[in-house]
């Protein structure tokens, strides 16, 4: 209904589109904001090529369907490139899962693949009162910041296959855990494959990709 939409419309400064796929949506939208001729676009953000709309680099802003956030924060990576800045309201178990360090239960694939590209604040909660009707989960808002990094200094591809083996096994040891991406003969000795992938941070997944492909 517009809730997030109406502030932004306010900003003369940034060119602004819109991604909506709910038609009532749509349409109470143009109804009850001018303006949205041209800008509102009736779409699957998961399946819209964003660089018809912005050809250049792009923010992504606005209070994610939470069936679908962990699939828009994939979509967000594969344009990482492109994208200086996230800011969503997505629920509150998700905002700390990506925002946390290792060695939490909560710490996990989303958190090392997003903190290997970006900085990450938890911003603040929103309680299910600020909802009508007021939902049984709580809400937070978070935003992501590109970092400096242009490479990971290994195999990307890799990286990201190792990082979802290894969370996909949580509980197993990387040296059982990561036993199908091992090469015939790989020496698994080093200590890093006697721990659990939530110890593990970005750095160290960077050189666990690396020992395996050098």
């Amino acid at each position: 209904m517009g809730v997030l939409t109406q502030y932004l419309l306010q900003r003369q400064d940034i060119d602004l589109k819109l991604v909506e796929l709910d038609g009532e949506s749509v349409d109470y939208l143009l109804t009850h904001f001018p303006g949205m001729p041209g800008r509102l676009y009736q779409a699957d953000y998961l399946r819209l090529d964003i660089h018809k709309l912005f050809p250049g680099p792009y923010r992504v802003i606005g209070n994610f369907p939470y069936n679908i956030s962990s699939q828009i924060f994939f979509k967000i990576l594969d344009d990482k490139d492109r994208i200086p800045e996230v800011v969503c309201m997505i629920q509150k178990e998700v905002a700390e899962r990506i925002a946390e360090q290792p060695g939490s239960k909560t710490y996990g694939i989303l958190s090392v693949l997003l903190q290997a590209w970006y900085d990450i604040e938890y911003l603040f909660t929103v309680g299910p009162g600020a909802f009508a009707p007021p939902p049984k989960v709580q809400s937070a808002v978070i935003r992501l910041r590109r970092n400096g990094r242009t490479e990971l200094g290994c195999d990307e591809k890799l990286f990201k296959t190792v990082v979802k083996t290894a969370f996909n096994q949580r509980r197993k040891t990387l040296r059982n855990a990561l036993k199908p991406l091992l090469p015939e003969g790989f020496d698994a000795s080093d200590p890093v494959f006697d721990l659990r992938a939530e110890r593990l941070g970005v750095e160290d997944f960077v050189a666990l990709t690396q020992l395996i492909n050098p």
